[in-house]
């Protein structure tokens, strides 16, 4: 070594073939729990031991790749969230491909940065945007985007409404620049995504309109349209209806095409929150769910919850490219397009369509997984989700001590114990402990909500690992829970 050199370093493995031996023992070994999941308990309580053993400080000397994926193994496999196993109905989530978590490895390993540039990871992306149109009806010139969840498709699609709609240069001038205030409107059951949008685009959570639901907790189309004419009278600026494709309480879908025409009459922007719902229109048995919603000048959806998808993977899709442009598009020297070479190509990037310049390639395990599956295999398994939940109701409704609570218009059921011998309040704690029990077992996990001012437990299947013995097993241990606390009592 020349004298005063400093030694190099990198954080490649100084030894290959070591990482590949380690490499194929954590593959082995997540494949094997991903396999045996079913035999395990769905969720635990975290242990004192695990909880501190991430309070100690950052570590400044090598552990080693080998103790490091020791500890992943004894304390993060061990303890997850629950969602991939076959009995996880919690909030809404999917519970992943193993194949498409490969698939994650990969754009890892490969590492592109998605915000613009003339490389392949981002024609795959554009191919699976392009996908993404033609699998919900979207004319193949419009825009698109893969976004990290619904909240940011959401976002994105919301920003794009407010800049077209508003009448004057928001970019430039700001909101408060605006000669009258601009009003969004949703039904109370709109997911807490959109009024955040709303609020953080300058809005206001004050110019959203909250509308009342029907009896099948849709958006009350009079409501609608009669606060759409007050809010004229007064001097407001109506600039865009939220429409809900599956809502998050009961999977309630809005009459699409009824708010696409009031839009159309009333030139405003129609956005759709499919986050998951959306994609039921791959099915030939439940697409005439949400005839419509191919209307929408924006459309955002999940595909880490009815495709299944690892998270992270949503996509928003505009109809208008260039409004989509025209929201996000900015161009400094150090950003500027080049005629040829890596900062070249003939496609807008993607950069220009979102908040985030940094960008993971999430777009590879989507386009891999329907590569390998073939769509009309996610088709099937959406249609084996609600006809689960079509069964669960019916047997929830066959049972002397459950109550529905809901119709089911799509994969969630709601439904309590009842017992004439215990009050309202006394019912609804009664549940609320059933639920805690069923988790800290690690039996099932359902979530909760409140319905007909009901505490309800609330079961959300988009679980391609769940079967009809788990459904039977889930109402098997309600009642002996309920039969052990009423004992207890």
């Amino acid at each position: 070594m020349p004298k005063n050199q400093i030694p190099e370093v990198n954080l490649d493995p100084q030894d290959w073939d070591a990482l590949r031996k380690l490499g194929r023992q954590m593959m082995d070994d997540t494949l094997t729990h991903l396999e045996e999941i079913g035999d395990n308990p769905v969720w635990q309580p975290i242990s004192q031991d695990s909880k501190d053993f991430f309070s100690g400080p950052v570590p400044k000397h090598p552990q080693g790749e080998e103790q490091a994926y020791q500890d992943f193994k004894e304390q993060i496999l061990s303890n997850p969230m629950g969602n991939i196993h076959p009995r996880f109905w919690g909030w809404v989530m999917g519970n992943g491909i193993p194949f498409a978590a490969m698939a994650d490895f990969l754009s890892s390993a490969i590492n592109p940065n998605m915000g613009g540039g003339e490389h392949l990871p981002n024609y795959v992306e554009r191919q699976v945007v392009d996908w993404c149109k033609e699998m919900l009806g979207f004319p193949l010139d419009s825009s698109g985007l893969i976004a990290s969840g619904g909240s940011m498709a959401n976002f994105t699609g919301l920003a794009v409404a407010r800049n077209v709609m508003a009448g004057f240069n928001v970019r430039d001038e700001g909101v408060a620049a605006a000669p009258q205030p601009m009003t969004v409107y949703a039904s109370v059951e709109t997911h807490s995504s959109n009024y955040k949008a709303v609020e953080q685009l300058g809005l206001g959570k004050n110019q959203m309109r909250f509308i009342p639901v029907n009896e099948k907790n849709v958006i009350n189309i009079q409501a609608l349209e009669e606060k759409l004419k007050e809010d004229k009278a007064n001097g407001f600026k109506p600039i865009c209806i939220i429409a809900n494709a599956g809502t998050t309480n009961t999977g309630a879908i809005d009459d699409l095409n009824a708010i696409a025409d009031i839009c159309e009459r009333e030139k405003i922007w129609f956005h759709v929150d499919g986050a998951f719902g959306a994609l039921v229109a791959i099915t030939e048995k439940y697409k005439h769910l949400v005839d419509g919603m191919e209307r929408a000048d924006s459309l955002a959806f999940d595909l880490h919850k009815w495709m299944y998808m690892p998270f992270e993977a949503a996509c928003i899709l505009i109809r208008d490219f260039d409004h989509h442009l025209d929201t996000f598009t900015v161009s400094p020297d150090y950003l500027s397009h080049m005629p040829r070479g890596l900062a070249g190509g003939e496609h807008a990037w993607f950069g220009d369509m979102g908040l985030q310049l940094t960008r993971g390639f999430k777009a590879l395990k989507i386009w891999m997984s329907i590569k390998a599956y073939g769509l009309d295999h996610f088709a099937k398994q959406i249609e084996q989700d609600i006809d689960n939940a079509k069964y669960l109701a019916s047997e929830v409704i066959d049972h002397p001590n459950f109550e529905i609570l809901d119709n089911i218009p799509l994969n969630i059921v709601c439904f309590c114990y009842v017992n004439p011998a215990l009050s309202e309040d006394e019912l609804d704690n009664f549940n609320l402990e059933i639920l805690m029990r069923l988790h800290e077992r690690g039996l099932a996990v359902p979530s909760y909500t409140k319905l007909r001012g009901k505490f309800a437990l609330r079961v959300s299947i988009t679980n391609h690992r769940s079967k009809r013995s788990d459904f039977d097993f889930l109402l098997e241990k309600i009642g002996e829970i309920a039969e052990e606390m009423i004992q207890e009592k």
